[in-house]
C-alpha cells in the first residue's frame, strides 16, 4: 500500500495554489527575467545566505557576495566553510534528483564536508531539538530513519495526484520530523523544497524562497510546532504556500521585462525548455505574443549563431540549445 503522510487540503491551501499558479502565468506571460546567468548568480547569493543565516551563520549579504567573488572575508572559520560549501552546493541545482536518494546523500556531503564526520550519511544517534532550554520535539530514532526516508521518497515518485507544488511542502516538513542527518536537517530541508518546486515550474531555480523564510524565521519555526503537535503537515503547507507566493510577488514587482529580440527571446527559452528537443509549437507556446514568421526568423538565427542545432524536415524539424 502506498504510503501518504497526513495533511489536509484546507480552502486557504487551495486558493493559495490558485494565486501561485496564476502569478506564474501573469510572470511567464509578462517575461520577467534577467539573463539567467545573472538571475542565478543572484539567487544563489540571497538563498545562501537566507538559509546559512537561519541556523545562525553570522556572515552578512555582502560578506557572502564578497566570498564568491574570491575577496578576503573577516569572519569565523566555520561559518565561511558553511558558505564555501553551499557554493558549491548550489552552483548546478539540474545534477540533482530531487527523487533520488542517493543524490540527497551526496548533496549533503558536498554542504557538510568538513563540518562533521557523518557528512553524506543518515545519523547513528538520536535528536532532540531545543527551542530556549526545552525539548521541542524529539526525532524518530536512527534505526528508522532510512525506512522512513525511502517511505518519504517513494510518495514523491508515486503520488501523480498530488501537485507538486503541495508536494515540496509536505516533504519539506516530513524531512524536518524526521531529521535524518546529525547536522543540517535545516539547510538541506529548504535546499531540497527548491529543487522540488522547480519540477513545478523551472522559474522556481530563479526564486530565493529562503530569503522570506528567514523574514518570517519565528513563524517557521511555530508552525513546525503546530504541525508536530496535530500529526499533520497542513500548517506547514499553509505557511510555506504564503511564503512562495510572496516570494513570487516580491519577484514580479522587481525583475525586469526582457527586450523583444531574437537573442533575449532564445534566452528566455533556454532557461525554460534546457537541453530537450522542441518544435516551432513548442517555442511559440512560450512566446504567444510574436508570430509564426517571428519564430521561425528566431530559431533561424538560433542556427546561425550556433545557439541552436536542428534535426527532422519540414514540419518535422525539431531544435535543441547547444551547451556552452
Amino acid at each position: 500500500m502506498k504510503y501518504i503522510p497526513p495533511f489536509k487540503i484546507t480552502p486557504l491551501i487551495l486558493k493559495l495554489s490558485q494565486d501561485i499558479s496564476r502569478e506564474l502565468g501573469l510572470i511567464i506571460g509578462r517575461k520577467l527575467a534577467d539573463t539567467p546567468l545573472t538571475l542565478r548568480r543572484s539567487n544563489n547569493i540571497k538563498s545562501i545566505q537566507a538559509s546559512l543565516a537561519i541556523e545562525g551563520n553570522t556572515l552578512s549579504l555582502n560578506q557572502v557576495t564578497a566570498l564568491l567573488e574570491g575577496r578576503r572575508v573577516i569572519g569565523p572559520s566555520k561559518d565561511i566553510l558553511e558558505v564555501q560549501n553551499a557554493f558549491i552546493l548550489y552552483e548546478d541545482l539540474h545534477r540533482f534528483n530531487p527523487l533520488k536518494v542517493e543524490d540527497m546523500l551526496k548533496a549533503h556531503a558536498i554542504l557538510m564536508a568538513g563540518l562533521i564526520e557523518e557528512n553524506g550519511k543518515w545519523r547513528t544517534g538520536g535528536v532532540g531539538i531545543l527551542k530556549g532550554n526545552e525539548v521541542s520535539h524529539i526525532a524518530p530514532p536512527a534505526k528508522r530513519v532510512p525506512i522512513l526516508m525511502e517511505e518519504l521518497f517513494n510518495f514523491l515518485a508515486h503520488s501523480s495526484d498530488i501537485s507538486w507544488l503541495i508536494k515540496a511542502c509536505i516533504f519539506h516538513y516530513e524531512f524536518e520530523f524526521i531529521h535524518p542527518f546529525s547536522d543540517g536537517n535545516g539547510r538541506m530541508g529548504r535546499f531540497w523544497q527548491q529543487l522540488l518546486l522547480m519540477k513545478e515550474d523551472a522559474l522556481f531555480e530563479f526564486i530565493p524562497v529562503e530569503v522570506l523564510i528567514k523574514q518570517n524565521q519565528e513563524e517557521y519555526y511555530s508552525v513546525l510546532g503546530e504541525s508536530d503537535n496535530l500529526g499533520e503537515s497542513t500548517p506547514f503547507i499553509e505557511f510555506s504556500l504564503k511564503v512562495i507566493y510572496a516570494a513570487l510577488k516580491d519577484y514580479s514587482q522587481t525583475a525586469a521585462r526582457l527586450p523583444q529580440d531574437h537573442r533575449t527571446r532564445l534566452q528566455f527559452a533556454q532557461a525554460r525548455i534546457k537541453e530537450n528537443w522542441f518544435s516551432r509549437k513548442d517555442y511559440l507556446q512560450l512566446h504567444p505574443d510574436i508570430s509564426t514568421a517571428t519564430a521561425s526568423r528566431d530559431l533561424l538565427f538560433g542556427l546561425q549563431e550556433e545557439i541552436l542545432k536542428n534535426k527532422g524536415e519540414k514540419n518535422q524539424v525539431k531544435y535543441q540549445f547547444i551547451k556552452t
